[in-house]
Formats: C-alpha cells, sequence, structure tokens
C-alpha cells in the first residue's frame, strides 16, 4: 500500500515528477482544479491555501523579532527538547545540505539551524525565525502542513504552494505535550530533493517521538495548580497534594486566580453573590474554612493567592493569544465551573466561551470547527455545523453528514434554509444552552 504522507514512492523519477507537478501547480493556480495526479493531502492543502492567500508567490510574513522572539524561545516548552533536536538532528544539518527547525503551535519558526550558506538561501524565502509558516500565511509546506493535519508528512519540490519555495523539499512531524496530548509545535528538515526519500520522514518522526518521550520524563511538581473546567468542584494541587474543594470554594480561587492583584470583601462578595443581602460574616467564615485548607495559600487585604497559580482557563487563554486554536480547543474540558451560578464566575465562564468559541468561527479551520462540533457544548450548534460546512472541501468524505446534520439543526430550530446565521445563533445563545449542565469531571 502506498504511503500517502511519503512524496515519492520507490521507482520514481525526481526531475519527472517534479515537472508533472509543476504543470498540476500551473494549472491549478489558473483557477483548473488540482490533477488526480497530485497526492491528495498536497490538493487539500492547496485548496485551504488558496482559499487564505491571494496568490501563489509571496514571502511569508516575520511576526517575531528581537525580544519577542526571546521570550518565546525562552517560555516556549519545547526549549527543553533543543538539546535532543540538535543531538539527532544538528550532524546532518551541518553537512551544507540541510536545514533543521522548530515551530510553536501556531507555524512560528522558534528555530532555524544550519550551514550558514543554506540558510542564507533560505532567508530569501523568509524561512527564518520568527516568520509565520502555518498554511494559511506560507502555503503547503512541511511543518504548515505537519499542523495543520497533525501528522508527519514530506512536501517535496513542487508541491508547495508558494512558487518561490519550490526549489526546495521538507519533511516534518508534530511534537504534542505527552501528559495533555496538546500540540505543542513541529520538527522539520528541509534541504534539496533528496529529502524525498523515505528516511527523511523517518527521522523527524522518530526524532519528535523521542521528544516526547523526554518530556514525558516527570518534572517536579508545580507549586499550585487549579483545575476548573469541565468540573463542578475544583481540582486544586498544592506542593504534590490534591485537593477536590467543594463548591463555595471552588468559586472563590477562581475568582481569586482570575484577579491576581486581588478583591476587597466586597468584591468577592458582590462577585459570589451578586445582589443577594448576605451578612459579610458568612464570606469571612468560608474564607476561614478555605484557610484551613489551603494554608498560606489564601492572603488577605486584599483577598489574594499568594505565589504563581497556574489555571486550567490560564492556559487555554495562553494558547488562544499565541495562535494556538487547536491547542486551545485541546485545553478546554468544558464550562467553567458549569453547575456555579455565582455572577462572577457566570461571567468568567461566559467571556471564555465566547472568545474561544469567537476564534473558532473565525478561524475558517475546518479541522477546529470540527472539533467544536463534536462536543456536548457544540454539537448543537447550528452557526458552527454552516461554517464548517463553507470550510469543508467539496472533496471531503465527511461533508455529506456535515450537510444532513446541518439541514437537521436548521429544522429542530425551525429556520428555512434562507434564514440568516444570527437567528440560528439566538436560538441557542450562550449561556442558555442546556449543554451547561452536561455531566461534570470528577
Amino acid at each position: 500500500m502506498v504511503n500517502p504522507w511519503l512524496a515519492l514512492v520507490c521507482g520514481d523519477d525526481p526531475a519527472e515528477r517534479c515537472r508533472a507537478v509543476r504543470s498540476a501547480h500551473a494549472a491549478f493556480a489558473a483557477g483548473e482544479g488540482a490533477n488526480p495526479h497530485v497526492r491528495a493531502v498536497v490538493a487539500d492543502s492547496w485548496r485551504r491555501s488558496a482559499a487564505a492567500l491571494p496568490t501563489p508567490e509571496f514571502l511569508a510574513p516575520v511576526e517575531l523579532t528581537g525580544a519577542e522572539l526571546e521570550t518565546c524561545r525562552r517560555t516556549h516548552p519545547l526549549a527543553a527538547v533543543l538539546p535532543l533536536f540538535r543531538e539527532l538532528l544538528g550532524s546532518i544539518a551541518s553537512d551544507g545540505a540541510h536545514l533543521f527547525s522548530v515551530c510553536d503551535a501556531a507555524g512560528r519558526l522558534l528555530w532555524v539551524e544550519g550551514h550558514a550558506g543554506v540558510r542564507k538561501g533560505a532567508e530569501r524565502m523568509n524561512f527564518v525565525p520568527g516568520a509565520r509558516w502555518d498554511e494559511a500565511h506560507a502555503g503547503t509546506n512541511a511543518p504548515g502542513t505537519a499542523l495543520a493535519l497533525d501528522h508527519a508528512v514530506q512536501v517535496f519540490a513542487t508541491e508547495h504552494y508558494n512558487r518561490l519555495v519550490q526549489p526546495w523539499t521538507c519533511a516534518a512531524a508534530p511534537v504534542h505535550d505527552p501528559r495533555t496530548g496538546r500540540l505543542l509545535g513541529a520538527v522539520d528538515i528541509t534541504g534539496g530533493d533528496h529529502l524525498a526519500a523515505p528516511h527523511s520522514l523517518a527521522l523527524v518522526q522518530a526524532t519528535a517521538r523521542a521528544a516526547e518521550a523526554q518530556l514525558a520524563v516527570p518534572e517536579p511538581l508545580p507549586g499550585c495548580v487549579l483545575s476548573v473546567l469541565g468540573r463542578d468542584e475544583a481540582l486544586l494541587v498544592v506542593d504534590g497534594r490534591r485537593l477536590r474543594l467543594g463548591r463555595r470554594h471552588s468559586e472563590i480561587l477562581a475568582l481569586l486566580a482570575a484577579h491576581p492583584d486581588g478583591l476587597t470583601g466586597e468584591q468577592l462578595a458582590a462577585a459570589l453573590y451578586g445582589d443577594r443581602p448576605v451578612p459579610p460574616v458568612t464570606l469571612r467564615a468560608e474564607l476561614s474554612r478555605l484557610r484551613r485548607l489551603v494554608g498560606p495559600l489564601l492572603a488577605s487585604r486584599p483577598y489574594r493567592l499568594r505565589g504563581a497559580v497556574d489555571t486550567d482557563f490560564g492556559c487555554l487563554e495562553r494558547e488562544l493569544a499565541a495562535g494556538g486554536l487547536r491547542a486551545a480547543l485541546r485545553a478546554y474540558d468544558g464550562p467553567l465551573l458549569p453547575l456555579s451560578e455565582a455572577p462572577g464566575v457566570c461571567r468568567m465562564r461566559r467571556l471564555l466561551e465566547t472568545r474561544l468559541r469567537r476564534a473558532v468561527l473565525t478561524s475558517g479551520d475546518s479541522a477546529a470547527l470540527q472539533m467544536w462540533a463534536d462536543t456536548p457544548w457544540g454539537e448543537e450548534d447550528l452557526e458552527v455545523w454552516e461554517r464548517l460546512l463553507a470550510a469543508l472541501p467539496m472533496s471531503a468524505p465527511q461533508r455529506g453528514s456535515v450537510a444532513e446534520e446541518a439541514r437537521r439543526l436548521r429544522s429542530t430550530y425551525e429556520l428555512g434554509a434562507g434564514a440568516g446565521r444570527h437567528t440560528g445563533r439566538m436560538a441557542y445563545g450562550l449561556g442558555g444552552r442546556a449543554t451547561f449542565a452536561q455531566p461534570a469531571r470528577g
């Protein structure tokens, strides 16, 4: 069986293959559609690229420079395995024919290393640290397509959507956080046509697996981790101790974690009880009981959490800020304390879901839209299903089932085929959906 992720099969003439795909690319750019002889993985990527980019010849944008790039490098999880990448790929990258690179989940190149002469050639197409090489900004390429499909892949010469990149061949594999499954980025090797051989794909796959194995080695437990997504009761890990908190204590810690500068007693009471007349002693009693559980973590005047507290909703927000939409979706285990009626918690929950859902809707990313649609909180979301249908290529095997689900939801909400999406959204507005009461994780 032919491996669809490999660029060439045994016996292929690279020069002839390059010419054939160049001709197919020219026809596609002229609006004739993808040639059936082009690999399906490449043809689908060309369609995504054409939908996002105005021309098949351009320079990828450079988004990170100077101190901002250094900060991203220093704080990125893959910095911990950079020595491993250099050990496994550095020797071939220094031979004058290759580069190796590492990008984050948004496709931003963090490290590009290899022979100075090869790097200089790559600079002419902006294959440089800080440049954005996801498909939406650089077209079909190994690191960008590996991120888009979450799978190792080769891209050979004229298979690149961007004509400026067609002298190069590359192979890349995604790297995940072994504890959460979250996509961290990708590792890539780039060079000449000889990289279309099977060994290059096997090499980056083995390197990615080695990196994930090294990342799986237990690290010292963080000082404090708070998990509230998809949970009716928060889980707090403090210096290795696991504490499952009651409903009110969960709300208090979530609110204080979201306000690192602290809240006054009046502010905290309003966030917990709203306009209900609750005696101040009630809140003080709750805080006293919470302090007996968490000790010096809870400080007062104002009420705040002492020291660094990591949260699952904070991790999600960082992924969104970094452009890692799919990683953010993987981190979203459900609404924040879904059964809480505390006004401050309801606001946090609504804002988080609104921001994530808006990012999904505006992304045009069919995989992200599918991820949202497949969840309990997205399965009845007509607008998402319609956006997913619009984002899928006509050849997508799931297109029929997606169209059928969109028709079913339109019928459920008693919307005609010509009704506006805004009306459909109002029918199941945020905060009013029964999905907030889905079974929470224990």
